[in-house]
């Protein structure tokens, strides 16, 4: 289906007509169109056009008023100000446009985009061996969002997970498990969340058995680091328990990406060991370009714009003294394989923000290589920490860092208590109240990131979170499961557009707004900004709350078109919200 062109895009095309009629020299002219409060509509680009034509702007005003004809689409147009226009469109042109955009059932008439290309998105990085933490929650979040809404536009995405599975610490491990070849074997036949806990409870198990042999025992320390060496030569056996760690690994994080409900392929963990072929090759072209070179042994890149406090410069060290590779190295090789192999148009990284000097070393560093080029960009997607009530990092009371999967079990048990009180007269059933509190704390877990601006700190507090008020996502999930009972009580009345009647205020705010849900896309994708379709969302569901306080949808007062396009107008809202709620990655239960 074609894409439906916006109230804004019509109303700035007959603008853009009539000033290019009455003053032909600017042409092609911008008028500068805006939402307002004093209509539905402002435009200021006269202001500009006037000066550069030594016109009175009030004057040019007039008789950019006096060129427009579009009675279908503009209801009102008058001068204000020193030359501003404002704008209000028809309440014909409202719902003519709302029922196109409901007559595409699956994009709700959100076109592609012009020019879509390669994104490879580098996102949900958690560590072999290693517990998920509160750390783990933004990038995962963040980037699942990001891809949903990227892929909705037309761009071809390809994810990496850069897990951490290499590092000396494995020679450590890979040495007890090979003295202690039965740690890792399971216990029972376990499934799911069950199998991730028992794999990360044998993982807890080994690590520190294997720590507390390694500083107490001075010939396993030696064999522990033999076995680095044996890792990095490529020996089977240690290649093979190696991998045991790893496989081990993904059981558990598959069981907590399974509860955040995002969707990780194993086909997209490509971790540091992916690019150990490449990183001497990477140093090899770094250093004949002239681009690193030796500095105290070490294989270093210098910008003239990073110096450290005492004034001297800070290299992106590729290659260490001793021969080891440093994080850069992997990096940077991993940049060549999705440029040359993936055929990236675009790298995003959704990376801590306190990462960012280090990625502006490695982009700066593969543009001097020819690896980055005008026709490939490197983005970092930055996001801030999160924080507790306190607004310091969020810790357990001990201190300790927050595991990702306490953290959400505990969300999720609060909104089942929320659901849980509103069950009885909603008529849930227990298998959908464990359901739906499960839904409803991964989306406010999920919405209070998503929510914040990805660079700003947040702080974690989850009584916000669940609360039905506010800019939660349960205020969201109640807006949709309240239109979702309207439509099932409206009986043999059915949503039905009916462009002849006239809009009360409060329909033609909500149906505004509703007209924008394209051009909010647009600008997240361009933006990777998802806190701007939360912010959307949010307000669709004040607008709706506002409608369903001034209007009265199944009133047997009102005449049945009025109800039809009442309804019509709640529909096309839920569709919007669970569309937009979608490429969140929240879900929106149908009764709650």
């Amino acid at each position: 289906m074609a894409p439906v062109t916006s109230l804004s895009a019509s109303v700035h095309q007959r603008l853009a007509d009539a000033l290019s009629a009455a003053l032909p020299e600017a042409a092609p002219a911008d008028p500068l169109l805006r939402r307002s409060d004093r209509a539905d509509f402002q435009a200021n680009g006269i202001l500009a056009l006037a000066k550069k034509a030594k016109a009175n702007p009030r004057e040019l005003a007039t008789k950019v008023v006096g060129s427009i004809d579009a009675p279908e689409l503009l209801g009102d147009v008058e001068v204000s100000g020193p030359g501003f226009l404002n704008i209000t469109v028809t309440d014909r042109a409202i719902v003519e446009t709302l029922a196109a955009r409901a007559a595409d059932t699956d994009r709700l008439g959100v076109p592609f985009a012009d020019a879509p290309g390669t994104t490879v998105i580098d996102w949900a990085q958690p560590n072999v061996a290693k517990e998920m933490h509160v750390g783990h929650l933004r990038n995962s979040v963040i980037g699942n969002a990001v891809k949903r809404i990227l892929e909705f536009t037309g761009e071809k995405i390809v994810s990496r997970h850069h897990i951490g599975d290499w590092g000396t610490q494995f020679g450590m491990l890979i040495q007890y498990l090979l003295e202690h070849p039965h740690e890792l074997d399971h216990k029972e036949a376990a499934e799911g969340e069950a199998a991730g806990e028992e794999a990360m409870s044998n993982l807890n198990r080994i690590y520190k058995a294997a720590r507390v042999l390694f500083d107490s025992d001075e010939e396993f320390k030696t064999r522990a680091r033999r076995r680095v060496v044996d890792l990095q030569a490529g020996d089977e056996e240690t290649l093979a328990l190696w991998q045991r760690f790893v496989d081990e690994s993904k059981i558990y994080f598959y069981s907590v990406f399974d509860k955040l409900d995002v969707e990780i392929h194993d086909e997209d963990i490509v971790g540091e060991s992916g690019y150990n072929d490449m990183l001497a090759e990477t140093c090899r072209l770094l250093e004949e370009s002239g681009v690193a070179v030796r500095s105290e042994g070490a294989l270093c890149v210098f910008f003239d714009d990073v110096k450290g406090p005492d004034g001297n410069p800070v290299p992106l060290i590729v290659q260490k003294s001793d021969g080891g590779f440093g994080y850069a190295a992997t990096d940077l090789s991993a940049i060549r394989d999705r440029v040359f192999n993936l055929k990236a148009d675009t790298l995003l990284y959704v990376v801590d923000a306190r990462q960012s000097l280090h990625f502006k070393m490695v982009f700066e560093t593969a543009r001097k290589a020819g690896w980055l080029t005008d026709d490939v960009k490197a983005v970092q997607l930055a996001f801030g920490t999160v924080l507790g009530k306190d607004g310091k990092p969020f810790k357990t009371r001990e201190g300790e860092t927050v595991r990702l999967i306490d953290l959400l079990d505990e969300a999720i048990e609060r909104a089942t208590a929320v659901v849980r009180e509103k069950a009885e007269k909603v008529g849930l059933t227990e298998e959908e109240i464990v359901d739906n509190g499960r839904q409803v704390g991964i989306g406010a877990v999920k919405y209070a990131d998503l929510s914040t601006s990805a660079v700003r700190d947040y702080k974690f507090d989850l009584d916000q979170m669940v609360s039905l008020h506010g800019n939660t996502s349960v205020y969201l999930q109640y807006a949709y499961a309240r239109i979702q009972s309207i439509l099932r009580k409206a009986g043999d009345a059915r949503p039905a557009a009916h462009p002849e009647l006239g809009l009360a205020p409060a329909e033609r705010a909500l149906g505004l707004h509703l007209d924008q849900f394209a051009e909010t896309l647009a600008e997240v994708a361009e933006e990777y900004a998802p806190h701007k379709l939360a912010s959307y969302l949010y307000e669709l569901a004040t607008h709706l709350t506002k409608f369903y306080d001034q209007c009265q949808v199944l009133s047997d007062e009102n005449p049945t078109e009025v109800v039809e396009n009442r309804l019509f107008l709640v529909d096309l809202t839920g569709r919007t919200l669970h569309q937009g709620m979608a490429l969140l990655g929240i879900r929106t239960p149908g009764r709650l």
